[in-house]
């Protein structure tokens, strides 16, 4: 028989996703090519082998060669965290930086539908988007005072640059009610999961968009996500946390804490890496680390970096050292920050308790004092509505809001996160973050942290000067 190497695509427009990962599945005891065995498959087929094999008999990873893009519209940004809180999976998102919001567009969750709050609810939104366009037009001028017209630039682009420049900071108002659309692309593997998630949520908004999620899914995946149900486990778990949470007394802190990592982690990288490329085991290879100086230790370093270019991506070895952070931030600076699901994520329910950050450009455009107001008119709005559902008065906390993450990564996901969120085109909220998690592993992982970022001279705290006025500013509650 003779063998050709052949390289194509079974394209889903000639078939289903689940018919795709099942011709994936039976290569393992068939001798025959896949378009072959795709060729005999049908739906009744597919489905006969999936609830067999998949369902029966637990071999889940077959579900992951099917794969769905799904479009989502018109859901709360509160809601897309759920959406968004699966680590295999890919999304893109309406955003808050480039885009102006309608005046009209923010969830009303069903649970305020039929509750006392319903009237304040929709008044005192309504009043905060009006808020957010009378900021922004503010912001407008001062975009343009701070945008420096290019060479041969048409007023045109420079007017778009400098209102870019205005949205940016305008979005520090918009709630967690705003509407927003998401593509999601996911296999049906992690779907079953990221519904079943869904459907085991606080908030009946996501609940729902769980149940949708599932019908649309089971349109191309009629096997696969059948059976995903809600997590039976998680209501008592969340309902004893948190009453065993309230006895935890909190104290004041700095907003950036590093809660531990590998002390001897920059030693266990390199170990790692001659590891690899060598024939001893770790033990020796860690012994002989230890035993270089910190000149030859350096010199290793610079080495490995020599050739790296700016969009390499580093040596998995470095994934060997593992740090933990303690965070604050602002609630616009999470929703970048909770994208980086390479990093497992634990963020507290969002309150007021973190108090919120006013940009300077809001003082510079002579609005702070409607802006605090209308913090505080939230502020006031959201403890009225958390002492009856504390999830879901959170729909109405603004991006301004403070948020408390903690976050366990390793030095490699840490260097993407730092290089991309440190560069010149990131928020500012989410660039103070990066250079701070930088500012607090430097002591403990000297020749890798330089690496990062190559003569830069910002810090945490010059951002904070440059692009705030407070960072923490306590609402007034009447």
């Amino acid at each position: 028989m003779e063998f050709n190497r052949r390289i194509y695509r079974l394209s889903s427009r000639n078939y289903s996703a689940e018919t795709i990962a099942v011709t994936f599945a039976k290569t393992s005891r068939s001798p025959e090519p896949f378009d072959q065995i795709a060729a005999e498959l049908n739906e009744e087929k597919s489905t006969e082998f999936s609830e067999k094999w998949i369902v029966g008999y637990g071999h889940s990873s077959v579900a992951e060669h099917a794969v769905l893009h799904l479009a989502l519209e018109n859901v709360s940004r509160l809601a897309i965290e759920t959406i968004e809180g699966n680590r295999l999976a890919s999304y893109t998102e309406k955003s808050t930086r480039y885009q102006e919001w309608d005046k009209t567009a923010f969830v009303i969750p069903p649970e305020i539908h039929h509750s006392p709050f319903a009237k304040k609810y929709q008044q005192r939104m309504t009043a905060l988007f009006e808020s957010y366009a009378e900021i922004l037009e503010a912001l407008l001028p001062w975009g343009q005072a701070n945008t420096e017209r290019k060479p041969n630039e048409s007023e045109k682009l420079w007017l778009n640059r400098a209102r870019v420049k205005a949205v940016d900071v305008a979005r520090f108002v918009l709630p967690t009610a705003s509407m927003a659309n998401v593509g999601l692309t996911i296999n049906a593997r992690a779907l079953e999961y990221a519904i079943r998630k869904m459907l085991s949520s606080d908030l009946m908004e996501v609940r729902m968009i769980g149940e949708e999620v599932k019908k649309v899914a089971m349109q191309e995946l009629p096997t696969l996500v059948k059976y995903a149900d809600p997590i039976a486990y998680l209501p008592e778990l969340s309902h004893y946390s948190r009453a065993a949470a309230k006895k935890v007394v909190p104290r004041e802190g700095e907003h950036f804490q590093l809660v531990s990592c590998d002390q001897n982690g920059e030693n266990q990288i390199l170990a790692a890496l001659l590891y690899r490329f060598g024939n001893s085991g770790y033990a020796e290879n860690l012994d002989y680390v230890e035993g270089l100086s910190e000149a030859e230790r350096s010199n290793l370093v610079d080495k490995l970096f020599e050739n790296v270019g700016k969009f390499d991506i580093p040596m998995r070895e470095l994934e060997y050292a593992n740090l933990s952070f303690d965070l604050i931030m602002d609630q616009g600076a999470y929703f970048e920050f909770k994208r980086h699901r390479m990093m497992t994520q634990t963020v507290q329910d969002f309150g007021i308790s973190h108090g919120y950050a006013v940009p300077l450009a809001i003082t510079e455009a002579g609005v702070e004092a409607k802006y605090r107001q209308s913090m505080d008119d939230i502020a006031a709005l959201y403890t009225e509505i958390a002492e009856w559902n504390p999830q879901v008065a959170a729909y109405v906390l603004p991006n301004a809001f403070n948020r408390r993450v903690i976050c366990q990564c390793n030095l490699r996901s840490l260097f993407h996160f730092i290089k991309l969120r440190s560069a010149g085109n990131a928020h500012f909220s989410i660039r103070r973050v990066a250079y701070a998690m930088l500012e607090l592993i430097r002591p403990h992982y000297p020749l890798f942290a330089e690496k990062i970022l190559v003569n830069d001279a910002n810090s945490s705290q010059e951002l904070e000067k440059q692009y705030f006025t407070n960072v923490s500013e306590m609402p007034k509650l009447n």
